[in-house]
């Protein structure tokens, strides 16, 4: 009692407190474990992070995972897809490389034939150029002797050929041949382009006036053609002019198939283009 109460007073700075053996000995393995328990934590956080220390680095990796994975995907679909396109494009440009090739190849067989061609053409015109230029000489010869005729060792020269009448500036070639030579009216204008005429187109009343009075009617000849026919229902020169004076046929209606005749002192008359008699040709006089 008397040491409590000098410990109370302080009079007394150490004091030896006296306490059970078993409680010094539950509190020292206490201690003990503590420390224990310290030194181990001590040594794992050393060695091993909390998982609170992990959970921002697995964040970060699962957000690259994320991100990474699907453009990988991605870039190897695109890849993929672009190698699929370009193996297409090449194929397709293979294949149309070798229809060129092809194509080159018949263009140059066309060029080779087209050579052989112009060979043989040349070949062949050489001949023909030598019977044109020979047959221009005749020709050139041909109108010298036709239009400028010898006479008392003299060439004269005159606008029409022999055997043919001259008008104005036209020459005309009657044709009053005998019934079994005469022509339908196609038959005697081919004869007439065969010697570089036509039938006669009528311009105006003089030369009307001449035309008929060569048209020399008798009991084997009832006309003359001339160059007046129907077409759709129009009269028509061979020049493609239509009649313009309907006088000169004296109101005759223009039916198809007809075609139209001279006659010396009558006027002209429509008869069927198949029905044959004479004709008269005519050309462009010659300038001397």
């Amino acid at each position: 009692m008397d040491r409590k109460a000098q410990s109370l007073d302080g009079t007394h700075e150490n004091l030896n407190v006296s306490l059970p053996v078993e409680e010094i000995e539950e509190h020292h393995y206490v201690n003990e474990a503590v420390g224990v328990e310290e030194n181990v934590r001590s040594a794992l956080g050393h060695r091993f992070p909390s998982f609170s220390q992990f959970s921002p680095l697995l964040a970060a990796y699962w957000l690259i995972l994320l991100v990474v994975i699907p453009l990988h995907i991605h870039f190897h679909i695109k890849v993929e897809f672009e190698l699929k396109l370009l193996k297409a494009n090449r194929a397709a440009l293979m294949a149309k490389n070798q229809n060129l090739t092809t194509e080159l190849e018949q263009v140059k067989n066309q060029m080779d034939n087209l050579k052989n061609i112009n060979k043989n053409l040349t070949e062949q015109m050489e001949p023909i150029k030598k019977t044109w230029n020979e047959q221009n000489i005749s020709r050139a010869q041909w109108s010298i002797d036709e239009y400028c005729r010898m006479e008392n060792n003299k060439r004269t020269c005159v606008s029409c050929q022999k055997g043919w009448l001259q008008y104005q500036s036209s020459c005309y070639a009657v044709n009053n041949v005998e019934p079994q030579h005469q022509k339908t009216w196609e038959e005697a204008r081919e004869n007439c382009r065969g010697i570089s005429s036509d039938l006669t187109v009528v311009d105006n009343e003089a030369e009307k006036v001449f035309v008929k009075d060569m048209s020399w009617v008798n009991n084997r000849i009832k006309g003359y053609w001339i160059g007046l026919r129907v077409e759709e229902g129009k009269w028509k020169w061979i020049d493609g002019s239509d009649l313009t004076n309907q006088t000169w046929m004296q109101q005759q209606s223009a039916t198809d198939g007809q075609c139209v005749t001279s006659h010396q002192n009558q006027e002209w008359r429509s008869v069927r283009c198949n029905e044959t008699n004479a004709w008269i040709c005519q050309k462009k006089a010659l300038s001397v």
